[in-house]
């Protein structure tokens, strides 16, 4: 009986950091989000992960490619914030968006822990087909 009440303790403790890191973590995608709604792409490129940074280097290519192959994130017209997880050690959060013309998106956020906080470490568009708006 005490192994049980142990393990169920391991698991509340589990469960509440969690829930902590899932509001830090959509506290950043939330940001970045509004960002893009003013355009503020200097803004939102703070929020992407150094390596990131590294890789698009200015926040105007950064721009080109969220507009060219994000456009859902950079004009959403609903987000609403699915299911976080942890595996090997990486936290993903899943978003669902619908766009302004009603599609809805799934979207896997990589999300890597900074010095400097939560930042986006990569975006995955899943298949959404299961979904509806």
């Amino acid at each position: 009986m005490r192994n049980v009440i142990f393990a169920l303790l391991i698991w509340l403790g589990l469960g509440n950091a969690l829930r902590a890191q899932e509001a830090d973590i959509q506290a950043t995608i939330d940001s970045q989000l509004q960002a893009f709604q003013i355009d503020d792409f200097g803004a939102a490129f703070e929020f992407a992960s150094p390596n990131l940074q590294r890789l698009f280097q200015t926040p105007e290519n950064f721009q080109r490619m969220v507009t060219q192959g994000y456009p859902m994130v950079w004009r959403p017209g609903e987000v609403r914030y699915l299911e976080i997880r942890e595996q090997d050690g990486t936290y993903w959060q899943k978003v669902m968006i619908t766009d302004q013309s009603g599609r809805v998106h799934i979207l896997d956020y990589r999300m890597l822990e900074t010095d400097a906080g939560w930042r986006i470490n990569g975006v995955q568009i899943l298949d959404s087909s299961d979904f509806s708006a």
